[in-house]
């Protein structure tokens, strides 16, 4: 007997619907499984056959074949071990149910629970497009699952207690999605804590209204990963599709916990300075999103940046301007998106003292040059504002002035952004980084002092055109700071400073 099941398989993001066709016949026992399974699809046999023995259930003595269609797209993972379940009890006769509406995902342990899977709510997303009225997931992804609206979600502890609700034996409701899910987190830390760094914490509110990205260079214990680890605190709030969009990476990637099952804050990555290239990027053998995508809508925090290998350092280069990232493999090419903010921070010399106002440094010039030259001048260039942040004085760190705390921070940084979304409505970007060399000559409109000021920047410090577009993009967010559509020379004054101390550890 022939029997149908509707499962779904993922490419990158895109998920696409899997056909589970399973035949039971008379003839030699033999449990057969096409339709390019990989190891882990191959292994539900196993797991499949316990299961039903397992919960007091029988497995059918004779010819199981089990086809995965379409057949030219490799399946991956344990997901398919529950519809492959089923599938066998209704074409063997042990059940008679309606699978039409139905779509169905689940590992199975031995025993017969089926325990929770990556990749849930992009599969359940496609499914509610593609029509299907009820979902059944492992109940430790019903509540990620449940964020989509429309759509009937069950969570099943174990095969006994779903086979009973499909023969109607037992009641099985619904997972009604919690309001509560879409209230944004609070952060657990706050400009407030940080002492001093006037100059640091505006130059950070630039890059947060307007998208750039940063470069902090100073000595240890300056404070530059405090002020980077508070840079989500002033970003905007996640609106509900950026917030889908994040989810569905980290679901992906298999991050999602049980307590957040909608990421409503936006991501801070940091990873260390070992990592690998197919870490930061993307990749393996089941192409998985890297740390450059699990920022994506967030902030990446590259501390130690010399320290980091050159490759890896490279693979930046293209995602920060594209935004996306495309891994190819022999057998398939997979887009992630990665908008990003990069922060990156570093030493200006190996002992960390080079230009320090009262701590000598003791590098010779040879290894601060040779320090200094692990950044390479394209990926400088991509890093839009470079912040100089200096040791802390003594009198910051007394003083009992109350610091600005990141709400006050960030109802400016929001209002910039809206006077954005407002300007590029007809464009698909919404922050002034994003803007193109043709798209700054329409929305960057400077005064006479101001160009001159421009003019007499680039030919004194010998800016490159990237460095040119960056400092007009930094002007065009400080004037959106102070709500003016021109910009002006003090706005271009402001935005050059942010550019200049590259030339005092590059220069030579």
């Amino acid at each position: 007997m022939l029997c149908k099941i509707s499962s779904m398989g993922l490419v990158g993001l895109s998920a696409y619907m899997i056909t589970i066709e399973v035949d039971v016949s008379v003839g030699m026992p033999t449990f057969e499984l096409v339709g390019l399974p990989d190891a882990a699809v191959k292994e539900s046999r196993e797991r499949v056959r316990a299961s039903l023995k397992n919960c007091g259930y029988d497995f059918p003595t004779g010819r199981i074949v089990i086809n995965l269609a379409p057949a030219d797209i490799k399946k991956v993972g344990p997901l398919y071990d529950l519809p492959i379940l089923l599938g066998i009890m209704q074409s063997s006769g042990q059940i008679k149910v309606d699978f039409k509406n139905s779509c169905f995902f689940g590992e199975l342990s031995l025993g017969g629970d089926v325990r929770r899977c990556s990749g849930i709510l992009p599969m359940v997303i496609e499914a509610k497009k593609l029509g299907f009225e009820n979902v059944f997931v492992p109940a430790d992804n019903v509540y990620e699952a449940s964020i989509i609206k429309g759509i009937n979600v069950f969570g099943v502890n174990n095969i006994g207690e779903l086979i009973r609700f499909l023969k109607g034996e037992d009641c099985l409701s619904p997972m009604i999605c919690n309001d509560s899910y879409f209230n944004p987190s609070s952060f657990d830390v706050d400009f407030s804590d940080v002492k001093g760094q006037k100059f640091a914490k505006r130059a950070l509110e630039i890059a947060a209204a307007g998208g750039h990205n940063v470069l902090l260079i100073g000595p240890p214990g300056a404070g530059k990963s405090m002020l980077a680890k508070r840079v989500p605190s002033i970003l905007p709030k996640l609106s509900f599709d950026e917030a889908i969009e994040v989810t569905n990476i980290h679901s992906i990637a298999g991050k999602i916990s049980k307590k957040t099952p909608l990421i409503t804050t936006r991501p801070f990555r940091a990873p260390h300075h070992t990592i690998s290239t197919a870490g930061l990027s993307g990749g393996g053998t089941n192409v998985k999103p890297g740390e450059i995508s699990m920022a994506h809508h967030g902030v990446l925090f590259l501390d130690e940046l010399p320290e980091f290998k050159r490759d890896v350092k490279e693979v930046l280069r293209q995602p920060i301007e594209d935004q996306n990232i495309t891994i190819t493999r022999a057998s398939v090419s997979v887009t992630y998106p990665c908008s990003i903010m990069v922060i990156a921070a570093m030493n200006p010399c190996p002992c960390g003292y080079f230009g320090h106002p009262s701590r000598d440094c003791t590098c010779s010039y040879s290894k601060v040059h040779q320090y200094l030259s692990k950044i390479s001048g394209p990926l400088l260039d991509r890093l839009d504002i470079h912040v100089d942040v200096a040791p802390v004085k003594f009198n910051d760190l007394t003083v009992e002035h109350k610091e600005e705390t990141s709400e006050q921070i960030r109802s400016r940084v929001e209002k910039a952004r809206q006077i954005q979304c407002q300007r590029y409505r007809n464009h698909k970007f919404f922050i002034n980084a994003r803007l193109s060399s043709s798209q700054m000559r329409k929305y960057c409109v400077l005064t006479d002092s101001a160009k001159l000021m421009m003019k007499n920047a680039f030919d004194r410090m010998g800016l490159s055109a990237r460095a040119y577009d960056g400092i007009l993009k930094i002007a065009r967010t400080i004037a959106d700071l102070d709500n003016h559509e021109t910009i002006e020379s003090n706005h271009v004054a402001e935005a050059i400073q942010y550019r200049s101390m590259d030339r005092k550890y590059w220069k030579n």
